[in-house]
Formats: C-alpha cells, structure tokens, sequence
C-alpha cells in the first residue's frame, strides 16, 4: 500500500493535485496496516526526522491563540498535516523494498522527462514568440500546467536523480537511458530558461565540484569547474532563450535600484517584498505575526510603504527563509533550519548523496521563493522529505539495531 501512495504522490505531483492529497492518506492507512504497529510506532518515535516536522506543524496550532485569521488558520491546520502524515506513513508502514525504492526513482524521472519533452514540442511550435516572452519577464509553465518555478526545480532535481540512479545501476541500458534523461532535463531548464531550476543546477554542480576537490579528485573536479564557467557563458551567446532571459533579469533588478515603476517587474517586486516583510519581521522579533496572519501582515506593511505598487502586483515574501522569519519568528525560522539542515547532522544521513543532494537543492530554490507557500512546492518536499529522509534514517537504525551485540548470534 506504501508503493500505492508513492506510485499516487509522483503521478499527483506530474498531474494531478487530487492525487497529490489522496496520497499521504493513503500512506497513513499503509501505516496504520503494519501487522508490527506497535513496534513500528515505537521505531517511529525514535526517528529525530519526524520531530522537526512535527514542531512546525505544533508551531502553527499555538499560532491558534493569537491569530487574527481564524478562517485561514483552519484551512492552513487540514493544508499541512502532511507534516506529521507523510513522516509517519515512511517511519511506520511495512517499508519498500531497494527494487520498489528504485522503481519509484525511475517513475519519477521518467515522468519529468516525458512532460519536459512535451513542453519542449510547445515551445518549438512557435519559438520566436516564446523568446520574445522570455525577453519580457514571462516564463512557459509545463503542458500539465505545473508552476514554472516548481517546474524549473522538479527538472533539476530529476536530472542529479538520473544521475544518482545510474550510479547504482548495472544496466547497460538503463545506465544509458538514464543519462539521456539527465541531457533531457538541462537541456530544458535551459531552451526554457528557468532561473530557479538554472540556479538549484548549478549551485547544486558546483558543490559536487568542490566535493571532487576536496577528496583529491584533481582532474575530474578541475574539470567540471571549467565546464561550470562555460556552460553559461556557450548558453548565453548561443541560446536565446538564455539571453533573452538574463538581460530582462538585470533590467528587472535595475528598475528598483533607479527608483522606476515596478509594477510589471517580477524581481523588483520581489525585492520589494523582502523589505517588505523584513520590516514586519523587525516588529515581531520572535514568535512572527503567525502563519494564518503572514498574507495580512505583509498587505497592512504596504499600506504604510507600498513601492509604487498597484495593490494587484503587492506580492508575498518568494523567500522561505524570510517567510518562515515573517510568519514564526526567530523561534519559527529555527524550527525550519532544523527541518531543512537537521538531518545532515547524522553522519549516515550526511553521507547519503540522495538525501544532501536534495535538502541542499530544496535549500538553494527557497533563497528565492516561498516553496511551501504553494501546495504543490508543499507536497513536493514534504513527499520526498519522507521518502528520502525519514525512509533512509529509519533503514539506517534498523541496519544498526540488527548489528547490536544482544542482536548477534553467540558462538
């Protein structure tokens, strides 16, 4: 049944928000269904994965006490139980198996890659004006209507996935397909030019190369640091999406630093918001305004300092990171490091390249969006925060509980 809910979280999350929150349901039941519940539950308690999580949703029902927005407080406690539902069905149901893990490694690459193409077939049906879009601020969402900065990230993430799975494959063919895969996915963050996706690509390159140079590992990390110059640099001159793209960035971000109307400046407005919302913050140090009261708050801040900006283009923070500062204060903000960068504390998790690779890319795209604001980037880490981080520290501290001495057979 936990194969279930997987198979259902990444179809959901190519497709269809329906399944995305039938999904952690699912997982639950799958949970609730362990012939060995009662020792599973007490294996789940111990997992210091499911905690953090567990605090931010406790975090958000004190809020209850102080809340001005009792309506939005309500949808925000059914929105994101996930937070303790997805950590339990992956610290308590009867786990998947390497082949089961692998299968679903490979859905959800293989299901990128048949959206990416077929995003790709929409753009090249009529390029020029795609450019032109690009050129002005506009980016191309994917057929199944995915979130471009969602979408920017789920390729990138699918790409270093690819890469992850070939590593540990053993298949000709396999190992073959799957890297076609990863050139499918770069090659489309950047015909597409998403800057999220883009940066989360080649932050996440540049710590592997720094992770080849650091094991000694001279020519290979050498190497990929020339390409990381390159790449961008071929991009630019070659591509005019890429060109396109950077030239109306620096012009989005001059127009707030030469003091010009914003109003249709995505950038610019969002660096409006991140004044904006530390300026709140400022005011309500360390507890915040409240997650239910977040959208508010920030509106209310505009009234006294508005930029220039038409009520319309008065947008939220597009920084977790200040979001959660905004919403929980100091107390808030560190409950969230902890979710974010807690588990690469545990030494078996940090070495684990599926686990860094994605709490550090998750990290890198929330510098400069809100990913949990929306469901979509919400059910997108909270699933695979359960699938990679709570399943893996769960199969780790079952590993060394069979090694224990008590546990080892005596001669």
């Amino acid at each position: 049944m936990l194969l279930l809910a997987c198979t259902a979280g990444v179809v959901g999350l190519l497709t269809s928000r329906a399944l995305v929150a039938l999904s952690p349901v699912t997982g639950v039941v799958a949970a609730l269904a362990n012939p060995a519940l009662s020792r599973a539950l007490g294996q789940w308690l111990r997992l210091r994965t499911v905690w953090a999580p567990a605090a931010m949703y406790a975090l958000l029902l004190l809020s209850g006490f102080h809340t001005e927005q009792w309506n939005v407080w309500r949808h925000e406690t059914f929105r994101l139980l996930p937070w303790l539902g997805v950590p339990l069905a992956f610290g308590v149901a009867v786990p998947l198996t390497k082949r089961q893990r692998s299968g679903i490694g490979l859905l959800y690459v293989t299901g990128f890659v048949l959206v990416a193409l077929a995003t790709l077939g929409q753009y090249f049906l009529d390029p020029a004006a795609a450019n032109k879009a690009f050129g002005l601020g506009q980016s191309l969402p994917s057929v199944t209507g995915i979130f471009h900065i969602h979408f920017g990230l789920m390729l990138a993430l699918a790409a270093f996935f690819a890469l992850l799975l070939r590593h540990n494959s053993h298949t000709p063919g396999l190992r073959l397909g799957l890297l076609i895969a990863a050139a499918v996915c770069v090659v489309t963050l950047h015909l597409l030019a998403y800057r999220t996706g883009l940066l989360v690509f080649y932050v996440m390159a540049l710590l592997e190369a720094l992770r080849l140079l650091l094991r000694k590992r001279l020519l290979l990390g050498l190497g990929v640091l020339f390409l990381l110059v390159a790449s961008p640099l071929v991009a630019y001159h070659t591509l005019e999406p890429v060109h396109q793209r950077l030239d109306a960035t620096i012009w989005d971000v001059q127009q707030i630093q030469l003091g010009h109307d914003i109003n249709e400046y995505s950038l610019s407005r969002r660096l409006a918001a991140w004044q904006t919302a530390l300026t709140v913050a400022q005011a309500h140090p360390w507890l915040g305004v409240g997650p239910a009261d977040a959208y508010q708050a920030m509106m209310n801040q505009y009234s006294w300092k508005n930029f220039g900006l038409r009520p319309e283009n008065r947008v939220m923070v597009h920084n977790q990171y200040l979001h959660q500062l905004l919403s929980g204060g100091i107390v808030g903000l560190s409950v969230w490091l902890l979710v974010l960068f807690g588990p690469l504390m545990q030494p078996s998790l940090r070495r684990n390249p599926y686990v860094y690779h994605f709490l550090l890319m998750e990290a890198t795209a929330m510098l400069v969006d809100s990913l949990l604001e929306l469901q979509i980037g919400f059910n997108l880490f909270v699933f695979l925060y359960g699938f990679i981080v709570v399943a893996t520290e769960r199969r780790v501290s079952q590993e060394a509980e069979t090694l224990k001495p008590s546990a080892l057979p005596t001669v």
